[in-house]
């Protein structure tokens, strides 16, 4: 078993992270954006940063290229409409994306926005560790969580009306 420290405060107790998440043991502020037979997207459960978006795979499988093609045809298509979705209704310009293949959970992409307010970190993927700690150490609050909440609501309309 392994302690995940919610954006709550909450600490989770879970074997996989990713599968707690698909079975619902664990609920991610504001739920489920988009659910396919192959993926699961959800905010991010430890950091309260709006519009930051984990799109993990729903087999255990941890690089890429263990993608079977229609994983592969899904992956990006739920990329995409989550990245139109977070540019039309939340405004974000950009976008930092990765993936790390020693997880010890299921393959997963962070979809991290970019904010004004990161700037005081660097403009670099060297930056966002201190965003993220910053983000969990200071915006959870009752205020950040349901701007967190409603931002993940209009991502979930964005994406259920999506023409892609």
């Amino acid at each position: 078993m392994r302690n995940i420290v919610l954006s709550s405060g909450e600490i989770a107790q879970v074997d996989c992270l990713s599968c707690a998440i698909i079975s619902g043991q664990v609920e991610p502020n504001g739920g489920v954006v988009i659910e396919t037979d192959y993926f699961h997207a959800h905010q991010d459960v430890a950091y309260p940063i709006k519009g930051l978006v984990i799109l993990a795979s729903k087999r255990h499988i941890h690089c890429l290229d263990e993608l079977n093609n229609e994983e592969k045809l899904d992956y990006i298509n739920l990329l995409t409409k989550i990245r139109q979705a977070q540019r039309e209704v939340l405004g974000i310009d950009y976008v930092y994306y990765f993936y790390n293949e020693d997880t010890t959970h299921h393959f997963h992409t962070w979809m991290v926005p970019r904010y004004e307010w990161m700037n005081a970190f660097g403009r670099s993927v060297e930056s966002l560790r201190p965003v993220l700690l910053h983000a969990r150490n200071n915006l959870s609050n009752e205020e950040h969580e349901k701007e967190v909440r409603e931002a993940i609501e209009l991502l979930r309309e964005s994406i259920k009306n999506c023409s892609l």
